[in-house]
């Protein structure tokens, strides 16, 4: 099966929370975007605020890593079961910010309302999109730091 590439949306502060359990769960534990995901699928986090549900603005790509193997499974929470799937993520991953890839993006390109459409929670993008987000989370090389200008 191809290897397909989601756009996960989610404040901060659950993007870190699902970094440190190494999971994903979205559109609040609903299990139907996790049916979709398949072993080594992408999966990118963005966040359109510091905290849920009344944070800071933030737009920020803050996590990135590909889906692990197994399943869909069903959490225990206090309140709830909320739908989970396992995540290996790039720990080395730096938070990168939108504004300067609107333009260069296939799901912000020429999309004067770009962000309504993350309001659905889950987007598959394209496997460009993915790599090009990638691209800017990663930390500069220790070459780069000495050698600014020939930085991306």
């Amino acid at each position: 099966m191809a290897i397909r590439y989601w756009l996960a949306v989610a404040s901060r502060d659950h993007v870190h929370n699902a970094v440190d359990l190494g999971i994903a769960q979205v559109n609040h534990g609903q299990r139907g975007g996790l049916d979709a995901m398949g072993e080594a699928d992408g999966i990118v986090w963005y966040s359109p605020k510091t905290e849920h549900p009344d944070g800071e603005p933030l737009r920020e790509f803050m996590a990135i890593g590909r889906i692990a193997s197994g399943m869909p499974y069903q959490a225990i929470s206090l309140d709830r079961r909320p739908w989970r799937r396992r995540v290996d993520y790039e720990r080395d991953a730096e938070p990168a910010p939108i504004r300067p890839m609107l333009g260069m993006l296939d799901f912000t390109r020429d999309q004067p309302q770009w962000g309504y459409q993350l309001r659905r929670g889950l987007l598959e993008i394209s496997r460009y999109d993915f790599h090009l987000i990638r691209e800017a989370m990663q930390r500069p090389s220790a070459d780069d730091r000495r050698y600014p200008e020939h930085r991306r």
